[in-house]
């Protein structure tokens, strides 16, 4: 029996199990072939929708789904550390999901208008990919972007993940739309052919090395110092945490380069130059070396960003983090909402955003691409830094986020930005996951989570660009923007011929 003929409810629980489903396509599950065989039956329910309403509704149940059981980690922040009362902040969360879902309203009402009267062919192998597409495109870019639980990501251990340093995680999501609509037409001779040939493409790709060495290896160090977020920002703490820091970083007087974690020092810089950041680099001096950590940077008139400081023999420089967190790190429409928040009692940050192109630092003479925490979820704001950067930074604070599926999650999207670029990426965080990942994606080492740990390791200086770092997602988006435009002329000229 058709979809079309089943109870409109039963279609929105299939298309809500679908997206549910889609979860355990991602890390920590990483069952990436799972997203193949879940994403054709949602293309397949949409197929046989019927009105543009009943596909916008699928693609709502969808979104609901994947955000519902993917994001719902995001109740933790906002309960435990946002200051939060828990009924209010299950409500934020569920109007969180609830308002980003209408993106996949989104991919199933364009999948509708643009394969109306299309072939079953050109349904699955064109207009769903490219629906999808768009849409993902939507989410990372519209009203600040929430580009978490892209397709691609689903991929990072499979061979599609070779088109990455073509195309970018969104690109890597499209083919693998294109393979669930392939997998549809599995009954026709060459859609199986074409399958085996888009995956083996993949796999030949990721053999190719985009970028080669610069200069010897780098000893590093990256600082897992573990402390309770309930206490980072204790006054009593800070003495303690600190000491923390410097003892496990002592432990590792071979690395060249030591890296703590977003906010690892928990104070305004301004407030501790003499007493801590200058005797910390004088030693750093002394011992040939650099490290760089996250703190809160002041300026004198009175703004305050999320930075990363870095100073030793490769001299003192900053990056502040220029994608803020909407609510979390700022509060957007300031005007507007600051009286219901204030009445609600709910607290907010007010960091500023670094201004102007991404800057990069110098560790160990090279120049080292920036981004702090919720950054890496942008690629395109990541390879800004190159090709200058000789390898790329991420540092995090996911005690945000408890002992949940978002730190897995983060770790996979750092993957896919080190194999993007072609560069080393270090990931340090306060309490997991830190991280050493190669140029191919792949995680060199890895420290466990909750535990106080150095995690050593040695990375080789990357030199060149990958063809994603030199156009990053503007293809994507122009292919996206004509493709629809085409589709939708040649329906409208279609129609008038009829009439």
């Amino acid at each position: 029996m058709s979809p079309a003929e089943w109870h409109p409810g039963l279609r929105l629980a299939a298309s809500f199990v679908l997206g549910a489903l889609m979860v355990l396509a991602f890390a920590p599950f990483s069952l990436g072939q799972l997203a193949i065989i879940d994403l054709a039956a949602f293309f397949y329910l949409l197929r046989h929708a019927g009105t543009p309403r009943t596909a916008a509704g699928l693609g709502y149940a969808f979104g609901l789904g994947l955000l519902g059981f993917g994001v719902f980690w995001l109740r933790i922040s906002i309960n435990q550390f946002g200051g939060i009362q828990p009924p209010l902040g299950l409500l934020f969360t569920l109007l969180f999901i609830l308002v980003v879902a209408l993106f996949f309203a989104f991919t199933g009402w364009l999948a509708f208008r643009l394969g109306r009267g299309r072939s079953e062919q050109v349904f699955m192998l064109l207009v769903a990919p490219l629906a999808w597409l768009a849409s993902e495109l939507l989410r990372a870019y519209l009203f600040t972007g929430f580009p978490w639980l892209s397709l691609g990501y689903s991929q990072i251990d499979l061979p599609l993940a070779g088109f990455a340093p073509l195309l970018g995680v969104f690109g890597v999501g499209a083919l693998a739309a294109l393979s669930a609509g392939l997998l549809l037409l599995w009954r026709r001779g060459w859609s199986p052919p074409l399958l085996l040939v888009l995956w083996g493409g993949g796999y030949g790709l990721s053999l190719v090395e985009w970028t080669a060495p610069l200069g010897d290896p780098v000893p590093v160090a990256l600082v897992q110092g573990n402390v309770r977020q309930m206490d980072k920002w204790r006054p009593s703490m800070f003495e303690l945490t600190l000491q923390r820091y410097q003892r496990l970083s002592d432990q590792a007087d071979r690395a060249r380069v030591v890296i703590w974690p977003e906010t690892a020092i928990p104070a305004f810089d301004d407030r501790i130059e003499d007493a801590v950041l200058r005797p910390l680099e004088e030693k750093l001096r002394g011992q040939g070396r650099d490290l760089l950590t996250g703190i809160v940077a002041r300026h004198p008139d009175g703004r305050y960003f999320n930075a990363m400081l870095s100073f030793g023999v490769s001299g003192r420089h900053a990056y502040y983090k220029r994608h803020l967190v909407p609510f979390g790190e700022y509060l957007p429409l300031a005007p507007l909402l600051g009286p219901v928040l204030d009445f609600l009692h709910i607290p907010m940050s007010d960091f500023s955003p670094g201004g102007g192109p991404a800057r990069p630092v110098k560790l160990a003479g090279h120049w080292v691409g920036v981004d702090i925490c919720y950054e890496d979820a942008f690629g395109n704001e990541v390879a800004a830094a190159l090709p200058r950067a000789a390898f790329l930074v991420n540092a995090s604070n996911d005690a945000w986020f408890g002992d949940s599926l978002a730190p897995h999650q983060h770790l996979q999207i750092a993957r896919m930005r080190a194999l993007e670029t072609g560069r080393y990426l270090l990931r340090t965080t306060n309490t997991g996951i830190s991280a050493v990942i190669g140029p191919g994606g792949r995680i060199l080492k890895q420290a466990p989570q909750f535990q106080q740990v150095v995690l050593q390791g040695s990375i080789v200086p990357m030199q060149g660009m990958t063809p994603y770092a030199r156009w990053r997602d503007a293809p994507l988006v122009v292919l996206a923007l004509v493709l629809s435009a085409l589709l939708l002329l040649r329906r409208s000229r279609y129609a008038g011929s009829v009439i």
